[in-house]
Parts: C-alpha cells; sequence; structure tokens
C-alpha cells in the first residue's frame, strides 16, 4: 500500500503541475474566468492532497485497516474531485453538459472530509 500511496501522490502532483501549466496558457484564451477560476480549484486540491499523500507515504506504515482507509479516501476523494471539476469546467468550451457529474465533486469532497479526519485519528494513534 506505501508503494501505491507514493506513486499515487507523486503522480497527481506531476498532473496537477501540467494541468496547471494548460489551465494558465492554453485555456485561459478560451475558457470564461469562471470556468477557469473552478479549473484551477481543481488543479489545487489536485496538488494539496498529492502532498499529503506523500507525507503520509512516508509517515505511515499502512499495517491497520484505518490507515488504508484513510489513503484510499485521499485517492478516490481527489480523483472525483478534481476530475468531476475539470470535465465540468472543459464541459462549458465543448458545448456539452456535464451536469451528470454535479453530484459526483460533493461525492470526492466527501471521501476528502473521511481522509483528513481518519488522518486525525492516526495521528492521535500515534501520539497517544
Amino acid at each position: 500500500m506505501k508503494k501505491i500511496v507514493l506513486l499515487v501522490g507523486a503522480s497527481y502532483g506531476l498532473l496537477s503541475v501540467v494541468l496547471g501549466a494548460f489551465g494558465a496558457h492554453a485555456l485561459k484564451k478560451i475558457m470564461s474566468a469562471e470556468a477557469l477560476q473552478s479549473f484551477e480549484i481543481g488543479v489545487k486540491y489536485q496538488m494539496y492532497h498529492a502532498l499529503v499523500l506523500l507525507m503520509v507515504g512516508f509517515y505511515f506504515t499502512f499495517s491497520s485497516k484505518i490507515e488504508n482507509y484513510m489513503a484510499w479516501s485521499f485517492i478516490i476523494g481527489t480523483f472525483l474531485f478534481s476530475v468531476s471539476i475539470y470535465f465540468l469546467a472543459l464541459g462549458k468550451i465543448w458545448n456539452q453538459p456535464m451536469t451528470w457529474l454535479g453530484p459526483i465533486t460533493p461525492l470526492g469532497g466527501l471521501l476528502l472530509i473521511v481522509g483528513w479526519a481518519l488522518l486525525t485519528v492516526n495521528i492521535y494513534n500515534k501520539i497517544s
């Protein structure tokens, strides 16, 4: 599990830099300010959670279920949250309504909250 967490964290970080540059240069010219702002939120949250995954990957052993649940919450939550935002923003320039993705974003956000809650529990267990 440790290898998965570290590889996903590094991959999320790489992709957030690539997508951030893509948004700042290519999409800036063709996307509305509102859609670009949404896209950038997806990039920011992806980078934040890439860094979290790297930190927890180096800190935890993933020998307990709660550590594994925390990692999967961050991995799946980041994917659902950021990717749904990317496609919602891009759908506007593709003239393809992606409204069916609307419920996916809060589900990803909920998983991120669960990941942070489990991180809190894991840290508490380590220090007590």
